[in-house]
């Protein structure tokens, strides 16, 4: 697959300073019950405390969500910048790529920065996968006597691409067919992602990037209280709930959700609630206030792919990124792709010719989990940590979208020339 027309943006002086996420929670847990705002608060909040940088000195909040968690969806970028002590003049937006809006919340904010509209920005991704509805959109004129009620499960159908007639783990088929990638392998790449996950979960390296979430209020003068209340004897959630040690035979076992075909619940995305927030600033405003940079966020690319095979999005996604900033893909010492399904992720290792040793070498979202909006903001997270532990300099993060599209940031990190 050759490089896609597509966006390109390349930023001169743009920074991450600092992320955190709360733990990422499988589907039904401890954070089941929070509504995705509140979650998102809190990570705002823990970021801004992380960084040191003042809610007053925030110029954009730049929020993202798919699914509604609550009735005040409509609300939740401008609540989470309010109650996390950006000034009421602050504007607020939300912005939705479905699994590629955490990377899409970057690349607004780089442009934001660039074209001198804000010095710093809050970026904040976050998912209650639980807290999808049961919904129908059939109801406003009435019920007619004996016709279906028409209730259906938000999350469930919005898997379903209804312009090629599939789901979302079809296309994982589709490509699984396409570049000849049978069930053993997917069973064995999931398990050395649960296995990568449970050693750097052992090692620490997540704890490093999560702010536990406890039972806590979020005041804000003048205006109704939010907060967080942890249900039965939980008295906090510290780390993430789905990484185990899951061997390729034990996987093995697991029945495929389509019959011969490859993925099965056990190689594909977890579910959990989740979220995550970074505070992104110009270089002039780090130098000012004497902040050091994770890292520099350098470039991002979004491309448009066949809908019935839209996990290879992050191949030509990857591939303009590169073209565009001058780099190849040798260069890149650390790779952060989304792992949607295992066929998918490998399929596009493959068209790339990737070096697997270095794609999500802390595990992948087989094991942690992909909460949508969250992800994108939690591996950019990830990599500009990874870039300075193993002291590489350029990193690629990268996601699938449904309906076909692929989404990529490049960073780089500052401390480091390799």
């Amino acid at each position: 697959m050759t490089s896609s027309k597509g966006f390109f943006s390349h930023f001169d002086d743009v920074w991450m300073l600092d992320g955190v996420r709360t733990p990422m929670v499988d589907y039904c847990g401890a954070l089941g019950h929070i509504s995705p705002t509140d979650l998102g608060i809190k990570a705002a909040r823990a970021v801004l405390a992380r960084s040191g940088v003042p809610g007053g000195h925030i110029g954009a909040v730049i929020a993202g969500n798919m699914a509604p968690g609550d009735f005040d969806q409509f609300f939740l970028p401008r609540h989470i910048g309010l109650y996390a002590g950006v000034p009421v003049e602050v504007p607020a937006l939300m912005a939705q790529r479905i699994c590629g809006t955490g990377f899409e919340l970057f690349r607004q904010a780089g442009e934001s920065i660039q074209s001198g509209a804000c010095e710093a920005a809050l970026v904040v991704g976050t998912e209650s996968m639980t807290r999808n509805p049961i919904a129908a959109f059939s109801h406003r004129t009435g019920f007619k006597l004996g016709a279906p009620v028409d209730f259906k499960d938000y999350m469930w159908e919005a898997l379903k691409d209804p312009a090629a007639g599939i789901n979302m783990i079809q296309t994982a088929e589709n490509l699984a067919k396409k570049y000849s990638i049978s069930r053993e392998q997917v069973d064995e790449f999931a398990s050395a992602s649960f296995a990568k996950a449970v050693a750097a979960q052992q090692a620490g390296f997540h704890a490093g990037e999560i702010v536990p979430v406890i039972t806590e209020k979020f005041e804000l003068e003048g205006y109704q209280s939010r907060g967080i209340k942890l249900q039965g004897k939980i008295t906090e959630v510290a780390q993430d709930t789905h990484a185990r040690i899951s061997p390729a035979d034990v996987l093995a076992k697991l029945r495929s959700v389509y019959e011969g075909g490859v993925q099965t619940g056990g190689n594909s995305a977890a579910l959990v609630d989740a979220a995550a927030a970074a505070v992104v600033a110009s270089g002039r405003y780090a130098k000012t206030h004497g902040k050091k940079p994770m890292a520099r966020v350098v470039a991002a690319a979004v491309v448009g792919v066949p809908p019935e095979i839209m996990g290879i999005g992050p191949a030509p996604a990857i591939r303009l990124l590169l073209e565009r900033a001058g780099l190849r893909l040798d260069q890149i010492g650390r790779f952060e792709i989304n792992e949607a399904q295992g066929a998918q992720t490998l399929a596009v290792g493959r068209e790339l010719g990737l070096d697997l040793s270095l794609l999500n070498v802390n595990g992948g979202a087989i094991a942690l989990g992909h909460p949508l909006a969250t992800t994108g903001v939690r591996l950019t997270i990830t990599l500009a940590r990874e870039l300075q532990r193993a002291n590489k300099r350029w990193g690629i993060a990268s996601a699938c979208i449904g309906g076909g599209q692929g989404i990529a940031l490049l960073l780089e990190n500052p401390e480091s020339a390799t």
